[in-house]
């Protein structure tokens, strides 16, 4: 379980796939771009809704990484995806609202890992 206060890591093309993997328990991955009134929104919401259930948070900048995105077909932002473990696990989709947030990450992460996207 975390100790503090979660915080956002950048990740980038060059680092997606190695720091994921060596990332213990379970870590949000925020697709986003600085544009995106949506994407902000998510990025305040996540470190409260997800504390206690996620040891690490990322954010990818889909404007600079763009094969990342095209690897995941993320056409839509902001995407957040579940990792378990350094394996993909679910693509988190509700409403922003912190409550709804955390119970729909819980189902999420009781239920068998999905197929990578």
């Amino acid at each position: 379980m975390p100790t503090g206060p979660l915080r956002f890591e950048r990740l980038g093309e060059g680092d997606f796939h190695a720091r994921l993997a060596r990332t213990p328990g379970v870590a949000a991955v925020l697709f986003s771009a600085p544009h995106c009134g949506a994407c902000r929104a998510w990025q305040r919401l996540l470190p409260e809704a997800l504390a206690g259930i996620a040891e690490s948070l990322f954010e990818v900048d889909v404007g600079e990484a763009t094969g990342i995105a095209r690897h995941f077909d993320i056409f839509h932002l902001p995407a957040i995806h579940l990792y378990r473990d350094g394996r993909f696990h679910a693509e988190l989709q509700c409403p922003a609202q912190p409550a709804t947030i955390r119970e729909t990450a819980l189902r999420l992460l009781d239920a068998p890992a999905q197929e990578e996207p």
